[in-house]
């Protein structure tokens, strides 16, 4: 089967998530990914975006910063990109977001009978169904917990630059756009400036 993977964090990039399936260390990362069983290209990818937002929270071993959260709660949209992707290649990408090697693909029954799934006990393992996009499930994935049980955090520049690239990438955005949207999060708000974020934001990114 093939699903829509709705990325809303630093996964927005293409080539950052391109280590996720065919493997590899993206830029200002510390950890280098074995990538998926399946290594080949998302068979497509779109802009979209999600009811709710997103925050940043917690301590990233890879970036040494607050992560990206979505929480369907809060007020809003998200702006996400979302890969069409195999349930093998779904099920190894979020193996490698909680550092574990690839192995079986997930049984998503519960997820497409309820639209929520935990499927361990990691940050990043709990499986939401957030719409149907061209006949293909969309899904993301998220801490437990909504913004009320978490600990915020401001990101790291390198994080925040691949995230800014990714909004640029995928939706078009301007540098001061993207910024502006990034600073307001909830753990980047009160840490991060537009001016700073834009100034990360330089250079000019990848075309989609």
């Amino acid at each position: 089967m093939r699903l829509w993977y709705a990325a809303y964090g630093s996964n927005l990039y293409r080539e950052r998530f391109a280590c996720y399936l065919a493997g590899g260390r993206p830029s200002g990362a510390a950890v280098h990914y074995t990538g998926c069983r399946d290594p080949r290209p998302a068979a497509a990818d779109r802009a979209v975006t999600l009811p709710g937002g997103i925050y940043f929270g917690a301590t990233s071993a890879t970036w040494g910063g607050g992560v990206a959260f979505y929480d369907p709660a809060l007020p809003g949209r998200a702006a996400a990109r979302a890969y069409l992707l195999t349930l093998g290649q779904f099920s190894d990408v979020i193996a490698q977001e909680m550092h574990r090697p690839v192995s079986d693909d997930v049984d998503l029954t519960e997820v497409f009978a309820t639209g929520r799934q935990r499927v361990g006990p990691g940050r990043y393992e709990t499986i939401l169904r957030v719409g149907e996009h061209e006949g293909h499930p969309v899904l993301t994935f998220t801490a437990p917990h909504g913004i009320d049980g978490a600990a915020l955090n401001a990101p790291a520049p390198a994080y925040l630059r691949m995230l800014g690239n990714g909004l640029r990438e995928a939706h078009g955005w301007s540098p001061v756009r993207a910024a502006s949207y990034l600073r307001g999060r909830p753990g980047a708000s009160g840490t991060w400036t537009v001016s700073a974020v834009r100034a990360l934001l330089a250079g000019r990114p990848q075309p989609a």
